[in-house]
């Protein structure tokens, strides 16, 4: 592991480094373009100083002085050779350097390393009158310079440079791992600290010395507060883990009821996970049980009152009414609310049953749509809403029902309490459509339509926009079961708000039995 120490002290080497380097590039660069600005200044001198005082002494063909004045010049060791040719006889005076820094004379002309750079010999005689004559070229120098000096310059500053910028890098290293020892020594006799205390079985509490006054003093003294504070938090916790115990004992029994239940379910193969439908029912029928409980108090209280009253022969007509008002109050609230939490347990057990336990029949499909429709019509007369049904008649089923009553009647009182306010007037069409072997029936509405972020939800169990106002949103997960399980067939739903809503449900004319259903899951169709 690579710890916060390491990471600093690379950063820090990085940093210094990558300034070191970016420095040691600009004097780099400062220092070769000094000493090629020096190179060049020497190269013009060089050739000045020649052309200046060879043409005399080569157009008095004084080789002595020729040799004299070439010597000279090689002094600088950035000059390799000097070759002198005349126009007549070619190579008239050379000298040239060794590779041990040695100058000697060339006689034979022959290839010399380094730059060669050549100058024409140009000498101006004055005539008579004293008057100066066209320059005569009475020859050329050939100089040749070496780049060697340049280069183990160059080298020499790099190594230099090199080698500082590695022995501030130790220095900064050594500087680091001395100072940083001071911060990181505490900080791992606390982490030490924090993995004994996360490790420790016992409930003792080992306590780091806390002699430092600094800001680390603080950090380990707040870390043996926390220590404290963790074992009182721990003694707390296990005084309640034992009332829990205590507690979980009366509570045996109907842990084991819910488990049955949820075994039951998951054997149902129900679209809705188990913990939404528990918790759902729980939260629904907590209200109407709560209700009954507090009126069933309220009766009880007012019982026990009239009883002393008569026991101790006072009792009062005005004491007897109240009591009926109370007693006839308390009786309805429970009734109402055991009945409302009877009806939710009954729709809950619906969703949980695999299969409708009903007889299969042939039946005609339009008459037993307006026969449920019929059934319908106390609720509907007490609404502004239009039923209108399509279907083709002699339109035959062998099927459930009982069911597709249940599926028809769910969707149109869906459309009636979601769709519509109190007192909007509206219509729901009830279209069928026969395709070979299958029906398509669509349920449409034309009233507020469904929020898009409840599309995708609306068949699961528990979820309804009327909650608290009757709305137990177990409705059309009722009719997703059965369209999908009770007839081997597919809903959807499609909505725009303002626009309405429209559920389209395929079944086939002939439902198959359940060994058919697993059998052949392809023969359905396939829905847009």
């Amino acid at each position: 592991m690579f710890g916060i120490q390491g990471r600093l002290t690379l950063l820090f080497v990085v940093i210094v480094t990558l300034v070191l380097g970016i420095s040691g590039t600009y004097a780099q660069y400062s220092l070769g373009h000094e000493l090629e600005v020096a190179n060049q200044r020497l190269r013009e001198g060089v050739l000045t100083r020649l052309q200046t005082s060879l043409p005399s002494a080569l157009w008095d063909l004084d080789k002595a002085k020729v040799d004299n004045i070439v010597a000279a010049e090689m002094l600088p060791p950035e000059l390799v050779s000097i070759r002198v040719y005349d126009t007549s006889v070619g190579l008239f005076s050379g000298k040239l350097r060794s590779e041990n820094g040695a100058v000697s004379s060339i006689e034979n002309d022959l290839n010399v390393a380094g730059t060669p750079v050549v100058a024409d010999l140009a000498y101006r005689d004055s005539g008579a009158a004293g008057a100066s004559l066209k320059p005569v070229i009475v020859g050329r120098v050939v100089v040749n310079f070496s780049r060697a000096q340049i280069d183990a310059t160059l080298a020499a500053e790099v190594r230099r440079k090199v080698t500082e910028v590695l022995l501030l890098d130790l220095i900064l290293v050594a500087a680091l791992a001395l100072s940083l020892r001071i911060v990181f020594d505490p900080l791992k006799r606390l982490r030490d600290g924090l993995f004994d205390l996360a490790t420790r079985g016992s409930d003792e509490v080992e306590e780091l010395p806390e002699n430092r006054q600094d800001e680390l003093g603080e950090v380990i003294r707040g870390f043996n507060a926390i220590q404290r504070k963790i074992k009182s938090n721990i003694q707390r916790i296990r005084e309640a883990e034992d009332e829990a115990r205590k507690s979980a004992q009366t509570t045996t029994k109907a842990l084991d009821d819910l488990r049955r239940t949820q075994e039951s379910l998951l054997q149902a193969e129900r679209l809705a996970s188990l913990g939404g439908l528990v918790a759902g029912v729980a939260h629904e029928i907590n209200t109407p049980v709560g209700i009954a409980l507090t009126s069933a108090s309220v009766l009880l209280e007012a019982t026990e009152k009239v009883h002393q009253a008569v026991d101790g022969g006072n009792v009062k007509k005005s004491d007897i009414m109240r009591y009926l008002e109370t007693a006839s109050e308390s009786t309805r609230l429970i009734m109402n609310n055991a009945y409302r939490a009877a009806h939710l347990i009954h729709s809950f057990k619906q969703i949980a049953v695999d299969q409708v336990s009903e007889a299969r029949r042939r039946f005609e499909l339009r008459d037993y749509i307006n026969e449920v429709v019929s059934s319908l019509q106390p609720k509907l007369k007490k609404t502004r809403i239009a039923v209108s049904i399509s279907c083709p008649a002699d339109v035959m089923l062998d099927s459930y029902p009982g069911a597709l009553a249940q599926v028809i009647t769910n969707l149109t009182l869906n459309c009636v309490e979601h769709a519509f306010n109190p007192d909007d007037e509206g219509q729901i069409r009830i279209t069928v459509v026969q395709q070979a072997d299958w029906i398509e029936m669509q349920v449409a509405d034309d009233g507020k339509g469904i929020p898009p972020e409840m599309l995708d939800k609306v068949f699961d169990p528990f979820v309804t926009t009327r909650r608290g106002q009757g709305g137990t949103g177990l409705g059309l997960n009722i009719v997703f079961n059965l369209i999908v399980k009770q007839f081997c067939g597919t809903i959807s739903v499609a909505s725009k708000l303002g626009e309405g809503a429209c559920f389209t449900l395929r079944i086939p004319c002939i439902t198959p039995t359940e060994e058919q259903h697993h059998a052949s899951p392809s023969d359905q169709p396939q829905q847009d």
